[in-house]
């Protein structure tokens, strides 16, 4: 049974820094690309950044580029989003999920993990 289990959210004040944590269970991540993706309270969940089994490249939402880094540590099993210069409307739940490398939709989905930036 695959699990992504998120773990590093919680409140820090604005221009402060979070790690977030993806453990991976179930599978191995090696052939998987892995992302993140975000849900404020009355929006729609959306793409935060992701990175590429093949060449490990990230690629980010526009409004989160020269602040956020994703990167996965295969002998972990475990992808990674640092996040720097937080601002209040990153707040949001986040969730890590992954599809294996060249599939089209995303397939598995952690439960998510509260990041609260407050002003």
């Amino acid at each position: 049974q695959v699990q992504l289990v998120e773990s590093g959210g919680g409140l820090v004040q604005a221009g402060g820094s979070l790690r977030l944590s993806c453990a991976a269970s179930g599978h191995t991540i090696i052939y998987y690309d892995m992302a993140w993706f975000r849900q404020a309270p009355g929006k729609e969940r959306e793409f935060v950044a992701a990175i590429s089994w093949r060449d490990g490249r990230g690629n980010y939402a526009d409004s989160v580029k020269g602040r956020f880094a994703i990167s996965k540590d295969n002998a972990k099993n475990t992808a990674v989003l640092q996040m720097n210069s937080l601002k209040p409307e990153d707040t949001a739940v986040y969730y890590c999920t992954s599809k294996l490398g060249g599939a089209k939709d995303y397939d598995y989905w952690g439960q998510g993990t509260q990041v609260t930036v407050s002003s």
